[in-house]
C-alpha cells in the first residue's frame, strides 16, 4: 500500500518560518487528521505534501520518491488535492467542472468511458447527481464545496489531500461527505484532511497528527493523540472527553484554564 511522508521538512513563506523540521508518516487505506490551532502550519504541511511548495529543508516522499521529482501528471494522476479557498472563474456546469478531475488521465482521443463513469460516481459520491447541469454561479457555498470535492474524486487519486473539506457543510452533509471520505480510504487510498473541528477530527480519523508552532506536538492514532492532556496543552484548554451510547468519541472544549 502507498506511503506518504515528511521527511524533515522546513518551510519558509514571505521571510518567515512556518514550518519547523516537521517529519510525520502518512499511511495508504487510512484517514489522518491534521489538528492544531490557528497558525500551527496545517495547510502549509498540506500543501508540501502535495508538492506545491518548495521547502527549505526536507522532502515529501510518495513511495520513496521526492513529490516533486515527479512530473506534473504523473503527480496529479496519484495526489489529489482540494485547497482551503477554491474558486471557479467561469460559469460552468457542475458536470463539466467535475470532468477537469479527468484531465491527467485523458489520452488524445478525448473523454473515455472509464471518465464519463469516474465523473458519475464522484458526483453520486458527494450528492451532486442532480446538479449536474447547474451551473458553478448557481450553487451555494456548501454545494459548490461537495462539486469541486467530487473534481477531485473524479480523478481517483492513491492519496486524497484536503484542506478543511467539510468547513462549509452543514452538520448533515458533513456526516454524508465524511462517510464518503472514510469510503475513500477504505478502497485503498490515504486520505490526509485539515480539520478545525474537534469532533469531526475524532469521528472521522485513524490517525492525527497534532501541531501547533510549526512543529508536530504529537502524531499516532486517534485514540493515542486525541487525549484530555495533549490536545488541552495544545490549543491551551481545558476540555473533556468521552465515548457515546454508539460508540463515538467527542471532544468538548471547556474554556481557558484559570
Amino acid at each position: 500500500m502507498s506511503v506518504l511522508a515528511a521527511e524533515g521538512i522546513s518551510l519558509v513563506l514571505s521571510g518567515r518560518t512556518v514550518l519547523e523540521p516537521v517529519s510525520a508518516g502518512f499511511a495508504g487505506g487510512r484517514v489522518t487528521a491534521l489538528l492544531g490551532p490557528n497558525g500551527a502550519g496545517k495547510s502549509s504541511l498540506l500543501s508540501c505534501l502535495a508538492g506545491l511548495h518548495t521547502p527549505a529543508a526536507g522532502q515529501a516522499v510518495l513511495d520513496g520518491v521526492d513529490v516533486r521529482a515527479l512530473s506534473a501528471q504523473a503527480r496529479a494522476r496519484r495526489v489529489g488535492f482540494l485547497p482551503q479557498a477554491a474558486d471557479v472563474h467561469w460559469n460552468i456546469d457542475v458536470a463539466t467542472l467535475v470532468g477537469l478531475g479527468r484531465l491527467p488521465w485523458r489520452g488524445r482521443w478525448g473523454e473515455t468511458e472509464a471518465d464519463r463513469v469516474a465523473v458519475e460516481t464522484a458526483l453520486a459520491a458527494t450528492g451532486m447527481a442532480g446538479f449536474a447541469r447547474r451551473g458553478v454561479e448557481h450553487l451555494s457555498g456548501g454545494e459548490r464545496a461537495r462539486a469541486l470535492l467530487a473534481r477531485v474524486l473524479a480523478g481517483q487519486p492513491e492519496w486524497l489531500l484536503a484542506d478543511e473539506p467539510l468547513a462549509s457543510l452543514d452538520p448533515a452533509h458533513q456526516l454524508e461527505v465524511g462517510a464518503q471520505l472514510r469510503a475513500v480510504a477504505a478502497g485503498g487510498s490515504g486520505v490526509v484532511l485539515v480539520v478545525h473541528d474537534l469532533n469531526l477530527a475524532a469521528r472521522l480519523a485513524d490517525d492525527v497528527v497534532l501541531l501547533r508552532d510549526g512543529r508536530v506536538v504529537a502524531a499516532g492514532t486517534a485514540d493515542d493523540v486525541l487525549t484530555v492532556a495533549l490536545v488541552g496543552e495544545t490549543y491551551g484548554l481545558t476540555v473533556e472527553t468521552g465515548v457515546t451510547a454508539t460508540g463515538q468519541r467527542y471532544i468538548v472544549p471547556i474554556g481557558r484554564p484559570a
